[in-house]
């Protein structure tokens, strides 16, 4: 079996992976989710409407504080709905998985041991862009 065909392997055992389908179905029920798409809608149409105000030359700030206020809890709202929760877990489960199994190919390539090498956790202490320690 040549490289494209094991990497074509790969996505077919991926597709198959728990933490895969997990995912999936975390994302249909978010997409079936008629509270929750309408919470998105709403925090996307805030986010225009602070754009707009933002791009004025006469901006009104007290309206922006205003605007930016319910962005917050539009955003509250969404990050508390189940659905989104059950989907942001299941993305993360996936994403370690997926970063385990891409820092395997990418260290074979660069030559170390395909059966020895791993994921490495490295943590710059900027957690603002971390999905979490693993």
């Amino acid at each position: 079996m040549d490289m494209i065909e094991l990497a074509r392997e790969i996505g077919r055992q991926i597709q198959k992976d728990e933490a895969y389908l997990n995912l999936k179905k975390a994302q249909e029920d978010s997409d079936n989710d008629a509270v929750l798409q309408e919470l998105i809608g709403n925090f996307n149409l805030k986010r225009l409407a602070i754009n707009n105000e933002t791009a004025k030359e006469d901006k009104d700030n007290e309206k922006l504080i205003e605007l930016n206020k319910e962005l917050r809890v539009i955003y509250a709202d969404i990050m508390r709905n189940e659905n989104m929760t059950a989907y942001n877990n299941a993305k993360t489960e996936f994403d370690k998985k997926l970063a385990r199994v891409m820092a395997i190919i990418q260290q074979s390539a660069q030559g170390e041991d395909p059966n020895t090498t791993d994921y490495v956790v490295s943590c710059s202490g900027d957690c603002s862009g971390c999905s979490g320690c693993h």
